[in-house]
């Protein structure tokens, strides 16, 4: 609540965009002084918007990065006294869940304000939009602006609108309770068993892992949406349909959009975005991935996602130059095969890169890489993981996981190519049946949100 309280000050003052009092107490200023104390206080609003940023960057970085800075400062000092510092902090420092979220808000609210947009002038509709509980968690993340509009417009919703709410929390459940929690259990069985498991384990741990992180975060959003309809409030959509994606930037247009668009407006246009060329605009797409990356948490791991997807950002950029100067290349590109191998190499690239997302320790993330090819399975392992706890043999999974995929393509065909979708009477028919099959073959206490660590 301080943390809200303060910004909100601060969105006030910077808000102010003329010299207060300048030209109204004093009738007989010259158009000079005038001038001079207009651009006097312009400076002082940048100060004030470096603070606000400042603060919160610092609010940030003391819950989550202390502890990771403190103990690679041991490690390369070898100080031992530093790193039992670090790990009696890591003990006892708690991140408030969701911090991450909350933070990049506040520093989107500021930079808008500073930009033009008008401030905040009720702390409580302030309070509303930051303590918003569908998105505080894990998102998605929302300008104060979008969100102020709401609350001028809320109203009871229509029985359509509710109806969509309900639809919207039903696949939200299904996707997170009984299909990435189930997905989960493989996924931290083989994780978390690196050394018995073997290259066909890994690669279907790696590939399972992929759709348990998009359907748990998915999930989530569908529920904060759904939510979010039914309190009278609007939330906007965070992915569209990621894995199909025919190379890295579509994929960041269709994954986590929202923080998608953070980073062009705040991260990648103030850089200098495209403007300056193109070895700047691949430094700039390189800079602004590695702090996307270290913004996932404080581990070496998140810093190497996010310098792989800044390299193959970048490596996409040079290609998309050259196939402007190369007209073969082009119109291969855009040929049936060559958008079926930008699709494979851009699925890769990102399912790849998910090892050292989900095993953030550079030395387990490196160990699962190495044994991605020619390693054997531990005998009881392969018992242990497939046939006893899910009573399928290995082949059974991968058949499961491919029927899923399958029906993601059939659903992404319906909705974004044919345009068609489910009336409401359909959907509150379905509703109750939906929320009544995750009762009944959810997992048994289930797994926690994976963003909610962020």
């Amino acid at each position: 609540m301080l943390i809200t309280i303060i910004n909100f000050r601060l969105g006030r003052a910077i808000g102010i965009n003329t010299a207060p009092g300048a030209h109204i107490t004093n009738p007989n200023l010259s158009n000079e002084d005038w001038l001079l104390a207009q651009e006097e206080w312009n400076q002082r609003r940048v100060k004030l918007l470096w603070l606000g940023i400042g603060l919160n960057v610092f609010c940030l970085f003391s819950f989550k990065y202390i502890p990771f800075v403190l103990s690679n400062i041991a490690g390369i000092l070898n100080l031992p006294g530093i790193q039992i510092t670090a790990n009696w902090i890591s003990d006892r420092l708690i991140a408030p869940l969701g911090l991450s979220f909350f933070v990049f808000e506040c520093i989107a609210y500021l930079i808008d304000v500073h930009r033009g947009a008008p401030a905040s002038k009720q702390l409580l509709h302030f309070a509303a939009y930051k303590l918003f509980f569908p998105k505080l968690i894990s998102g998605p993340i929302v300008r104060y602006h979008e969100f102020a509009s709401e609350l001028k417009l809320s109203h009871f919703p229509s029985f359509d609108r509710c109806t969509e709410g309900l639809w919207l929390i039903a696949c939200g459940a299904i996707k997170k309770a009984l299909i990435a929690d189930r997905i989960g259990i493989l996924v931290d069985l083989c994780f978390g068993n690196l050394a018995r498991a073997g290259s066909g384990d890994l690669w279907l741990a790696i590939i399972a892992y992929g759709l348990q992180l998009y359907l748990d975060f998915s999930g989530y959003v569908d529920i904060a949406r759904g939510s979010a309809i039914l309190l009278g409030f609007n939330l906007p959509e965070n992915f569209d349909f990621p894995y199909f994606s025919t190379s890295i930037a579509d994929f960041w247009r269709r994954w986590h959009i929202t923080l998608g668009d953070w980073i062009r407006n705040y991260l990648y246009f103030p850089l200098g975005g495209s403007r300056n060329g193109l070895a700047r605009t691949c430094f700039n797409l390189l800079i602004v991935m590695l702090i996307i990356g270290m913004w996932h948490g404080a581990a070496w791991g998140f810093a190497i996602w996010g310098g792989f997807h800044g390299i193959a950002l970048a490596i996409h950029r040079l290609t998309e130059a050259a196939s402007e100067r190369i007209n073969w290349l082009k119109r291969w590109w855009a040929s049936g095969l060559g958008v079926l191998v930008a699709w494979f190499l851009t699925q890769f690239i990102v399912f790849i890169s998910w090892v050292f997302f989900r095993l953030p320790s550079i030395k387990e993330a490196t160990f699962a890489i190495k044994n991605l090819w020619g390693k054997a399975a531990d005998v009881q392992f392969a018992d242990t993981i497939y046939l006893k706890v899910f009573g399928l043999a290995r082949f059974e999974l991968v058949l499961l996981l491919v029927a899923l995929w399958v029906f993601m393509g059939i659903a992404y065909i319906l909705q974004r190519v044919l345009k068609l979708q489910l009336n409401w009477p359909l959907k509150l028919l379905l509703v109750p049946f939906c929320l009544y099959g995750v009762w009944v073959f959810a997992p048994e206490g289930g797994l926690p949100y994976i963003y909610f660590n962020f």
